[in-house]
């Protein structure tokens, strides 16, 4: 697609309503029992964000320093301390179900409300909410794009299963006998991409028939129909780490694979109306919005001064992390450029925002941006249990070196390539240490 070169087409998009966005968070009175401590004497009020593949677990099974890590972030009775919100890419489950997988793995508890998973900014985008919609993924995709507010949704199955002359790369999956009638649906309006699908064949066959008959797969192909219906997108990691020694392919590669052909029969680049989760800003708004709400619950009457985003993956958590802190550190000085210019004829809110395509600002038409006391900054940690290792992985020492793009970066293909932004802020050997060092630099006790 064309690269969108104003970068305040970005910026605008999360300078809208955040009134939206609080109505649409669910929380639960029972969050509000896991919180009960205000922040020592002297000491600063932050907020964690944790990534949880590769940080907290690989796969099924949990990394031995979370398990430590959290005894020093709850209290006596199990209640936390500071508020905490679980940053995953993933997206294949309900966030209730996530909540408990972490609760029985880390062996605290851990609330739905403190649960964001890759598509759950998906809740803002109420103008698509009453479009019929094909979901891409797997496991209960139908049930979570109901649960988001999406109103009149259609599984990749349920696609093939009305046209069942269109999946046939499989031969056993291809009609042997007479040809089966088509049932025929009405028009799809967007697609939505959840994850990872397990036919990968079958999902890129039916997302690209759609694409090319403008929704309605009763029609011929034709690339003049173009740009396209929207295409939503969750999750750009292309790599991820579970049990395995080496990393694992991600969703990012399966939109890799989805560009490319699209590309090759058109001639035309795949159009996002969104691009979301991990490195987007949008995902961090929206989780700075949860630690929000849970500082609120533990009585703090003075702002989190400090996110700290804690993760494995250079392009992903810590990308994203230095992107959102770009953009927080714009805000204040547009903040107090307007204060000091305040009454003198004002000045152009938009002149320090930070350069940002509208993917990655993630696409969002509404619920962000509103007056409020944002924090200071947010800082990334590395953490060398998952997808980076000190041993086989270097990162940027030069931010300005000219390693090409191909070399090293991982990205989406709409964003911007900013060596800089993969440079941590501290680089640290698990999650333990991670805690332990925030801890001491916001002059909190350990226990």
């Amino acid at each position: 697609m064309q690269r969108i070169s104003s970068w305040k087409t970005g910026w605008q998009l999360l300078k809208t309503n955040c009134e939206g966005a609080i109505k649409q968070v669910n929380t639960s009175p029972a969050t509000s029992r896991n919180y009960s401590n205000l922040p020592p004497h002297g000491s600063s009020s932050f907020g964690l964000l944790f990534d949880i593949d590769g940080v907290l677990v690989r796969g099924r099974t949990p990394i031995p320093a979370a398990k430590q890590c959290f005894r020093n972030l709850v209290d006596r009775n199990g209640k936390y301390k500071v508020p905490v919100v679980f940053v995953t890419n993933a997206g294949n489950c309900m966030r209730h179900t996530k909540a408990e997988h972490l609760s029985h793995l880390l062996e605290v508890e851990v609330s739905p409300d403190q649960v964001m998973l890759s598509h759950s900014p998906l809740r803002m985008f109420t103008q698509f909410h009453k479009m019929r919609v094909l979901v891409s993924g797997q496991g209960p995709v139908e049930e979570v794009a109901h649960n988001l507010g999406f109103q009149d949704v259609i599984t990749i199955d349920m696609l093939r299963e009305a046209y069942p002359l269109l999946d046939v790369v499989d031969h056993n999956r291809r009609p042997k006998d007479s040809i089966p009638p088509t049932k025929g649906l009405r028009p799809i309006e967007a697609v939505i991409l959840f994850g990872e699908p397990i036919r990968w064949e079958t999902n890129l066959q039916l997302i690209v028939d759609v694409l090319l008959t403008n929704g309605n797969s009763d029609n011929n192909w034709s690339s003049q129909q173009y740009p396209h219906i929207p295409v939503l997108a969750c999750n750009m990691d292309l790599l991820w780490m579970a049990e395995a020694k080496n990393p694992r392919f991600g969703h990012g590669m399966f939109l890799v694979c989805l560009e490319s052909l699209y590309k090759k029969i058109t001639g035309n680049e795949l159009k996002y109306e969104a691009l979301i989760g991990k490195p987007s800003v949008v995902t961090y708004n929206y989780a700075e919005l949860l630690i929000r709400q849970q500082a609120e619950r533990l009585g703090w009457t003075t702002p989190v001064k400090r996110l700290y985003a804690i993760g494995d993956n250079p392009m992903a958590d810590i990308y994203g992390a230095n992107l959102y802190d770009r953009y927080l550190q714009a805000s204040q000085r547009t903040k107090a450029q307007m204060q000091a210019k305040s009454g003198g004829g004002g000045i152009d809110p938009l002149a320090e925002a930070p350069k940002m395509t509208s993917e990655e600002a993630g696409g969002a038409s509404g619920g962000f941006g509103v007056e409020v006391e944002r924090p200071e900054g947010c800082s990334s940690m590395l953490v060398c249990t998952g997808v980076y290792s000190r041993d086989t992985q270097e990162l940027p020492s030069d931010p300005e070196h000219t390693v090409t793009e191909q070399q090293i970066f991982h990205g989406h293909r709409d964003f911007h390539f900013d060596p800089s932004l993969m440079q941590p802020s501290y680089v640290v050997q698990d999650v333990k240490e991670a805690v332990e060092l925030v801890f001491q630099q916001e002059g909190w006790p350990l226990e």
